[in-house]
Formats: structure tokens, sequence, C-alpha cells
């Protein structure tokens, strides 16, 4: 028997139980998912926030240690010539010690600063490296500037006085510079001597920032008698 035109409309009008159960599983899916989300997005914030708090912590901490990594500076405020039995270049330098420089000095161990000094024109050019010796005593509680090779020393109560001891410079070069005519341009640097360092100290001195002191090359006019 065929059912009436009501009975089909209520019999459509009802969902089959999978269909109901298979859109209870949906919502349930998609509450979960958003939940979820939710979660994730929670984390992520809170990743975020804390990698933020790292960053600033590492920041604060590591002000420090750049300032310790600061290069020092040297400069070359004036150089001459000067002529006579023993020629001698008279230099004048502008020098500042990074913070670990000033340390090593403090705890004994000796800068070496070295000047390298041309002058003339092929075939008659001339060369020299004269080193001075930058070095803190603590018996006598002195700091000394000394020129290697020679005997000559000087010696003062701190650091800033020695520093500034370096703006007047005589020293002494080889005979063949007082050849040189009159108008022999005058090439002249300065830098540390990593050399001269301690062994644990040499592969620092080459590699760190701080450890960096060399002023550029600079050319004067001609020597004077």
């Amino acid at each position: 028997m065929m059912p009436t035109h009501r009975n089909f409309r209520r019999s459509s009008a009802t969902p089959p139980a999978s269909v109901a159960r298979t859109c209870r599983a949906r919502a349930a899916w998609t509450a979960s998912t958003m939940r979820y989300s939710k979660s994730a997005d929670a984390r992520i914030g809170a990743w975020l926030r804390y990698a933020l708090l790292l960053a600033a912590i590492a920041l604060a901490g590591g002000c420090g240690l750049l300032e310790e990594q600061q290069p020092g500076s040297l400069g070359i405020r004036h150089a001459q010539l000067a002529r006579g039995a023993t020629p001698r270049l008279e230099l004048a330098l502008d020098c500042r010690l990074s913070g670990p420089m000033q340390d090593a000095l403090d705890h004994g161990i000796p800068i070496v600063l070295e000047a390298d000094v041309r002058a003339g024109r092929w075939p008659r050019a001339v060369h020299a490296k004269p080193r001075i010796e930058l070095r803190w005593f603590p018996l006598s509680r002195r700091y000394q500037l000394r020129t290697i090779g020679s005997d000559e020393v000087r010696a003062f109560a701190t650091q800033a006085h020695l520093l500034s001891a370096l703006g007047s410079l005589r020293l002494a070069l080889p005979s063949a510079f007082d050849a040189l005519p009159q108008d022999a341009p005058l090439q002249v640097s300065v830098a540390i001597d990593p050399a001269a360092l301690p062994g644990a100290l040499r592969l620092p001195a080459l590699f760190e920032p701080a450890w960096r002191l060399a002023s550029a090359e600079t050319t004067w006019p001609a020597a004077q008698h």
C-alpha cells in the first residue's frame, strides 16, 4: 500500500540516524579544531613573549660584552724627520687603549707598538720599523715607555700620563735617512705588534675587535734639518 501524501512528508522531514550522527560528529570536530587552534595561538603567543624576554635579557647583558669588544684608537697627529748624526722620527700619536688592553697592561703584560717608516723613492728609498714598549711595573708602581733597542726609558705614575707621552716621541732611525733628498716624502703608520704578546693572547689579538689597534698610513711633507 502506497503511503499517503501526509505520511510521505513526515518521512522525508525526519533525517536518517546516520546523517544525524555525522552532523553531530562534524560539529564536535569543528569545536575541537577551534579549541586546538586557540590553544596553538596561545602557545605561539606565549613562546613569542618568552623569546622577546630572552632577547631583551641577552641584549641587556650583551651591552657589557659589546663594550668590552670595542677596539681602541690610534692616530698620527704629526710626523717629521729630524736630521743629524742620528736621524730621528719626531712622532706625535693619539692613542686610546681598549678595555682588554688596559687590563692586560695593568697586569704586567707589555703592549708593543711598531711604527712602519718609509721615505724616499726607488732606488733610494729607505725603510725602518722602530718599536715602542708600554709596560706596568707593580713593584715600583710605575708605567714605563721604552724605545726598544735603546736605553731611553720614561716612567709615569698613571696610565693616562703614559698614553699622553705618546704625543712626543723621538725615535732613532738608521743613518740612511739622513742622506735623503730634502723633498723626500715620508710615509708613517703605527700598529700594535701581536707577536710581542704572550702566547695565550696572540690568537685573540688576530681576531677580536678589542685587540685591533692600528693607524692609517699617512704621508708627510719634506723632512726638516
